[in-house]
This record gives structure tokens, C-alpha cells and sequence, in this order.
């Protein structure tokens, strides 16, 4: 997970209220958020309905392996740079993150049918929405499940690694339904500490650590989303 900083810059001074700074910054954090999902989607539909591309991919796994390969080394030049990277920089890095995930995603839309991909999609979007307005608004630290989550989130990243070469369908069940409680968790978790991430930022370059937020509560949606989509989605025949 990105690290941010945590103490308030003594330096900063705006005219506008806690509340008014925490508004705007969240505003632009869902707002780059929703638009990567967007290019997401976009790319996706258009690379599953060409059969010429889907057969290059399928017939070069290295070229899919590159694009897996580049989403990682975006995701960790964001996550580690942010308080040096322009604001642009790492807008043109999450767009171009976005667009790559929607080529690895087409296989998605390829390998479910389109009403269950659409109503997957639907309940991720309410329990992701519902997570993080509880994550922003509560008033109770969630700052404990931190430590739990990371665990939890390893264990997802191992168990799935090992779901490519095991198809067994208890195991896929058993492992979706332990990633939904982890992504569920980690929206709420990371929506909460975004919050407490505009009252700390220092002055200046704050839009690259909007895109960074995007990214993080990106990630949370994608990855709740699959983890819904493998524990109930039908496959097509």
C-alpha cells in the first residue's frame, strides 16, 4: 500500500476550512478514480469485441506478459514517487495504467456472460460505495484492521498465484469469498485514510497524491469486483 505523509505540514496555510481542503481533495481523488475506471471499461469492450487483437494476445503470452509486467512497475513508481512526480507525470502514468488494465480485463468480459459481468459490477459498486462513505465518515479509528488487511491481502495474492495452476472450484469459491472480505475491508480502510491524507499533505504537488488515492481506491474496486465476479459470476459455455 502507497505510504503517505502522516503529520501535518506546520508550513501550509490556506483560507479554506479543514472540511472545505478534505472536500476538495476527495473530490478529485473519486473523480480520477472514476475516470481510470472508465478507460478501463472503454478499453476493455473495444480489445473483446476485436477478434484480430484478442488472437495477437493469445497467441503472444509475452506481449500480455509485458502489460502485466508495466500495470506493476506504474503501480510502484506511483506509489513511491508521488511526493517527487509532477502532478501530470502521474496523471499520464494512472491513465496509462487505466487503459492497460482494460486490455488484461477483456478477457474478463470474453470469459463471463455480459449480464453477469454488468451485476457484478453493479454490487461492487454499492459495497465499494457503502465502505468508503463508512470509511470517511465514521469516527472510529480503523487504523487496527491495517496490519490484519496486509496479512489478509498477502494471503490473497499467494492463494491466487496458486488458483492459476489448482482449478479446483472449492478452492476458487473458498478463495473469492476470503478476497471479498479483504477488498471490502481495505476500501473503508484506505477511504478513511485519505481522508486523514488531506489534512496532512504539504504544500504544493497535492494533485499527484490525488492520482496516487485514485490509484489505491482503484485497485480496491477492481479487485473487489474480480473477487465477486469468481465467487458468483457464470461463466459463458
Amino acid at each position: 500500500m502507497a505510504q503517505y505523509p502522516t503529520t501535518p505540514d506546520t508550513a501550509f496555510s490556506t483560507p479554506f476550512s479543514a472540511e472545505e481542503r478534505v472536500s476538495a481533495f476527495l473530490r478529485s481523488v473519486y473523480g480520477w478514480m472514476c475516470g481510470g475506471l472508465a478507460i478501463t471499461a472503454l478499453v476493455a469492450f473495444f480489445v473483446a469485441s476485436s477478434p484480430a487483437l484478442v488472437g495477437t494476445l493469445v497467441r503472444t503470452p509475452f506481449v500480455l506478459m509485458g502489460l502485466v509486467l508495466a500495470q506493476l512497475g506504474i503501480v510502484f513508481a506511483l506509489s513511491l514517487r508521488a511526493q517527487k512526480m509532477a502532478a501530470g507525470t502521474a496523471s499520464a502514468l494512472f491513465v496509462a495504467y487505466s487503459a492497460l488494465t482494460g486490455v488484461t480485463m477483456s478477457f474478463v468480459l470474453l470469459a463471463y456472460t455480459a449480464q453477469s459481468v454488468a451485476s457484478t459490477f453493479a454490487i461492487s459498486a454499492g459495497m465499494f460505495g457503502a465502505m468508503a462513505l463508512y470509511g470517511t465518515v465514521t469516527s472510529r479509528s480503523l487504523a487496527g484492521w491495517g496490519q490484519f488487511l496486509f496479512m489478509g491481502l498477502v494471503g490473497v495474492v499467494i492463494a491466487s498465484i496458486v488458483g492459476i495452476f489448482w482449478q479446483n472450484d472449492g478452492f476458487q469459491f473458498v478463495l473469492g469469498f476470503i478476497g471479498v472480505i479483504v477488498f471490502t475491508g481495505l476500501t473503508a480502510y484506505d477511504a478513511q485514510r485519505l481522508k486523514g491524507m488531506a489534512l496532512a499533505l504539504p504544500s504544493g504537488n497535492t494533485g499527484s497524491y490525488a492520482v496516487v488515492g485514485a490509484l489505491t481506491l482503484y485497485l480496491d474496486f477492481i479487485n473487489l469486483f474480480l473477487m465477486l465476479l469468481r465467487l458468483a459470476g457464470d461463466r459463458r459455455r
